[in-house]
């Protein structure tokens, strides 16, 4: 005859092994459920098309495709033509930002602007980039208040984002450049920092000696591994190369595109939550899209559509300029250069 003690002691182990499961499942949701909640929330957004009207550039064409290896139920992921506003900005003040050279709450600007175009199919693209000293038409802008800034000639082009904020950016560009921008996306210092350290790193090479106080960075010429304060840095680096002009900044610039791409592509993300959190956290915390991008399952789902994009399939590039007659220190779009780059985007 069998001892029953042995029995309901195996039976009450599986029954605190049942609960311990089922409490590890339960704590696991909520878990990702909070992670979704957060980072979700972590996205600022402007509602730009609202703000903007039909007064636009006309939309490329943008088609989906389904994934094969998606649910027959799961919604197609885009695959058109597209075209963003990247700024980064040092606008959001606080301690950390001003760490690393942000601005105060009354001084917003756009250190950094491009445009993005995604080619149809989203596995070539083209990073255009916009130099913050570019003379530009500024248009009246809407204010949320009901109001309008004041139009401007011969403005400078970053200047755009400080009189009207994101919605005065887009409608800037697209007077400049006759394209429309499906989306607008920006970034400040911190966010940019913490998004290079979550990636462990950039590996980028120089052709030359960086030796510049203002932004804090000393390189020799070669190959580094940079972290996030050393890649801002960089991003940020003017009067320690070239001619200490924002030109010879967009390229290094450029070269942290690549650099952030490729390594990008060697995170294992899917088979790591805990880093894929931290990057995520990194990127949704400092971010602020128009609201065609403004949670979570929309990024993802653009995130997805850019799976078969890779570093050697993005061209970067600036806009044709040359010096403003009137102004040595300030450019303007060289011309028909300019044209033609941005009439190859529409």
């Amino acid at each position: 005859m069998t001892d029953p003690q042995p029995v309901r002691h195996r039976a009450r182990v599986l029954k605190f092994a049942g609960l311990a499961l089922a409490g590890a499942l339960v704590l696991g949701a909520g878990a990702a459920g909070w992670a979704y909640w957060q980072l979700g929330g972590n996205i600022r957004s402007v509602d730009i098309n609202s703000a903007l009207g039909d007064d636009r550039p006309p939309r490329g064409t943008t088609t989906s495709v389904q994934d094969a290896s998606a649910s027959p139920s799961a919604s197609p992921l885009p695959t058109g033509s597209l075209n963003l506003l990247v700024l980064g900005s040092d606008s959001r003040s606080g301690g950390e930002n001003q760490e690393l050279g942000g601005g105060d709450s009354g001084g917003a600007r756009s250190d950094t602007a491009m445009v993005v175009h995604l080619d149809a199919g989203r596995t070539a693209a083209t990073v255009v980039s916009i130099p913050r000293d570019t003379l530009v038409d500024r248009p009246a802008c809407p204010l949320p208040d009901g109001g309008s800034t004041r139009p401007a000639a011969d403005a400078m082009f970053n200047s755009a984002y400080e009189a009207g904020g994101p919605v005065c950016a887009v409608k800037t560009a697209e007077l400049l450049t006759g394209v429309r921008m499906d989306h607008y996306v920006e970034i400040d210092f911190t966010g940019f920092a913490r998004l290079v350290d979550a990636l462990g790193g950039v590996t980028v090479t120089t052709d030359e000696d960086i030796d510049d106080d203002l932004s804090r960075l000393h390189l020799k010429a070669g190959t580094h591994h940079l972290d996030g304060t050393e890649a801002l840095a960089m991003a940020r680096t003017r009067y320690g190369i070239a001619d200490g002009s924002d030109l010879g900044r967009i390229g290094l610039q450029h070269t942290l595109v690549k650099a952030l791409l490729d390594q990008a592509g060697k995170q294992s993300l899917l088979t790591d939550p805990t880093e894929l959190y931290e990057i995520a956290d990194a990127v949704t915390s400092s971010l602020t899209t128009d609201t065609g991008l403004d949670s979570l399952a929309e990024l993802t789902r653009f995130a997805q559509s850019l799976q078969g994009l890779s570093s050697p399939a993005v061209t970067t590039v600036m806009m044709p300029v040359l010096p403003a007659p009137w102004n040595p220190n300030r450019v303007v779009a060289r011309q028909p250069e300019a044209e033609e780059l941005w009439a190859s985007l529409r």
